[in-house]
């Protein structure tokens, strides 16, 4: 049995939980008394009118207990028609009821609810005698207020065959229906929510008859479910039939052999939810639909990452009452698109002042850093990309750390991806297909806020179709493209990073990528490099002391395709990277070569240069591209920086670059 309040006006300050309407008599010593020790050990406070001294007419401390209960549990025997006392509380029971929103519970003890409702049998009779000599107005009240009490759905003793089954489901009932009528200001004291939920109140248009769905989009962690579930405690008292089916990604394992298995189970457990009916089974995927249909429902699905779960639990508005509000979380785009959702709702990032906000909230306790604290709390949130969910976890890492603690935490966080961040963010990486993975891995280690011109000549003979790929991120949330570039969060660029540094802890040259200027380093000087490296992105300002490679440091890098030794612009300090100037070998495979500063005056003759798109040697030692003459193209240069550290003199060998779009 589920309660439901039939208004949402109930008063906020309660004085009891529970008002029990009763006829001592019939259950006083028996009955009650276990409902009321099971009711103690929940801790369900109870209105007792032990010191109350009963009279015809209701005084102002039982108007009090009635009015501010959250719960009247009306317990019907045989003789509870026999006190105008009982009648009476019933009356203001059923106001109460309608009025303010009162939940009324009743249990229809030893007596037939319809003997209630028509006042007849055994328990009219004793009605009967009661209202000999009482006014019309009197008699037609109390028949009205038990007409209405015996429609409501409750408990009936002889259904049951233990009494305490009984009492222990009537308890049950009673702490679901007091603990879900506490109020909450969890939601409305979180920073920003309130301009979500004006903006989601404007798609979901709650004024309009029609069913409607609604989706949520955006990257993990930036606060989808937060949203949805903000929404959902305000919304679910408009609604008759309500559910939250949380973190649905994920589920479709092999386990279910077929497509069919899976939406069987994903919709028991949305009808079990809806109606409230945990040991409810279906036999066919046609149920929801026939189940629900009448039904006005606030549904919410929340980490929708497949279309067969949305076929399977809101397939069509047509499945719903009408007035009913389908809220999806994903963060996936397509998955809405593909189901025909045109109200969409794009979670956008926090605002700078915003984001302070949340993170001083989870470090400090308050909205605002500590004093002393202004510079780290500034840094960390610049750190953590103003992600909501890290700001949160990296908020709560710090809170109660002294100023040391903080200066100590740092520089690890800035190289290692906080665990309860990775595991969230990991689960987007997983569900992609090998190939995406890939694409995801080169972004987040070399291409990141790069153009997208500049991804296809670098990456169009790496992959398929790099477009479909990058398409694909975007629809997931792991990239924006914006003003034709790519950009991936802080935060999925260390996911990325580290995912490679996965690949093989403490021996550097077997990864994919290299990014870290202390293994960059320790590989260039023992030569121990392989055929796992793809490219390594070494900034050559943070190299803080003197260190010289051979001529065959490269030998073993076979399949390095991406060189990039650069010095920011704002760094004027002298380059640590020595190198000799005949340098032997460079893979045939690059396809950047951007090294500042390089020291030889030519290129390895050797080099096979066939793949190179890009080369950027600013600052360098270069008057020519390589000894003696070689008759060789470059059939996909696309970019060239070249110029002496002194001069910026012209670089012999021009003349071969037959692709040649940018120069300088």
């Amino acid at each position: 049995m589920a309660l439901v309040c039939p208004s949402s006006s109930l008063p906020r300050n309660w004085i009891h939980d529970v008002f029990p309407s009763i006829h001592g008599a019939d259950v006083r010593t028996t009955f009650l008394s276990h409902v009321l020790k099971e009711f103690k050990r929940r801790g369900i406070d109870t209105f007792i009118d032990n010191n109350i001294e009963r009279s015809k007419s209701i005084g102002p401390k039982l108007l009090e207990a009635i009015r501010g209960s959250r719960v009247a549990i009306v317990l019907l025997s045989r003789n509870y028609a026999s006190s105008t006392w009982c009648l009476n509380e019933l009356v203001e029971i059923a106001v109460c009821r309608r009025e303010f929103g009162q939940t009324v519970m009743p249990v229809f003890y030893d007596v037939d609810p319809s003997d209630v409702k028509k006042q007849a049998g055994e328990f009219g009779k004793v009605f009967e005698a009661t209202c000999n000599g009482k006014t019309e107005e009197d008699t037609w009240r109390w028949r009205e207020a038990l007409a209405e009490v015996a429609t409501i759905a409750g408990e009936h003793s002889s259904n049951w065959c233990s009494e305490a089954e009984m009492i222990e489901k009537i308890a049950a009932d009673i702490s679901n229906v007091v603990n879900d009528s506490v109020p909450s200001n969890y939601f409305e004291s979180l920073i920003g929510i309130g301009a979500h939920m004006e903006r989601m109140r404007s798609l979901l248009s709650l004024e309009c008859d029609e069913v409607r769905m609604v989706g949520i989009w955006g990257p993990a962690g930036i606060g989808k479910t937060t949203i949805a579930r903000a929404l959902y405690e305000k919304l679910c008292s408009n609604f008759t039939h309500t559910a939250f089916i949380e973190s649905i990604k994920g589920g479709y394992t092999t386990h279910y052999l077929d497509n069919y298995a899976y939406m069987l189970q994903l919709q028991e457990q949305l009808l079990s939810k809806t109606l409230s009916d945990k040991d409810l089974k279906i036999g066919h995927v046609g149920v929801a639909q026939e189940r629900l249909k009448k039904k006005k429902v606030l549904i919410v699905l929340d980490g929708v990452d497949r279309l067969v779960q949305l076929n399977a639990m809101a397939d069509k508005p047509e499945w719903f009452g009408r007035g009913s509000r389908i809220i999806i979380t994903t963060q996936d785009l397509k998955l809405l698109k593909a189901h025909g959702i045109d109200h969409i709702y794009k979670v956008d990032y926090p605002i700078d002042e915003e984001a302070l906000q949340i993170f001083c909230k989870h470090a400090f306790g308050q909205n605002s850093p500590k004093d002393g604290f202004e510079e780290l709390a500034l840094e960390v949130t610049n750190l953590s990309g103003k992600l909501p969910l890290g700001l949160s976890i990296m908020g709560s890492y710090f809170r109660g750390m002294s100023k040391h603690e903080w200066i100590n935490a740092l520089p690890r966080l800035k190289s290692r991806l906080h665990d309860d961040i990775k595991s969230i963010l990991r689960f987007s990486y997983d569900a992609l297909c090998d190939e995406d993975k890939e694409l995801f891995l080169y972004i987040a280690c070399f291409f990141n806020l790069k153009s997208i011109q500049t991804l296809e000549d670098h990456l169009e003979r790496t992959f398929l179709n790099w477009s479909h790929g990058l398409h694909i991120l975007a629809e997931r949330s792991l990239i924006c493209r914006e003003y034709g570039f790519i950009k991936m969060h802080n935060l999925l660029v260390q996911l990325g990073r580290d995912i490679v540094l996965s690949q093989s802890f403490h021996d550097p040259w077997k990864r994919q990528f290299l990014v870290d200027a202390r293994e960059i380093c320790q590989v260039l000087t023992y030569e121990t490099g392989s055929e796992s490296l793809v490219g390594m992105d070494l900034d050559l300002s943070e190299i803080n002391k003197e260190f010289n490679i051979s001529k065959i440091t490269f030998k073993r890098m076979c399949n390095l395709q991406f060189l990039r030794f650069y010095r920011r612009f704002d760094d004027k300090g002298n380059c640590k990277l020595h190198s000799p100037e005949n340098l032997k070998y460079l893979s045939p495979k690059l396809s950047l070569l951007h090294w500042d500063y390089f020291p030889a005056t030519c290129l390895p003759s050797t080099f096979v240069t066939e793949s190179l798109v890009e080369l950027n040697m600013r600052n360098s030692k270069l008057n020519k591209l390589w000894e003696g003459v070689r008759h060789v193209q470059f059939h996909c240069m696309m970019s060239l920086f070249v110029w002496a550290a002194s001069s910026k003199s012209q670089v012999d060998g021009f003349e071969s670059f037959i692709r040649l779009e940018r120069a300088s």
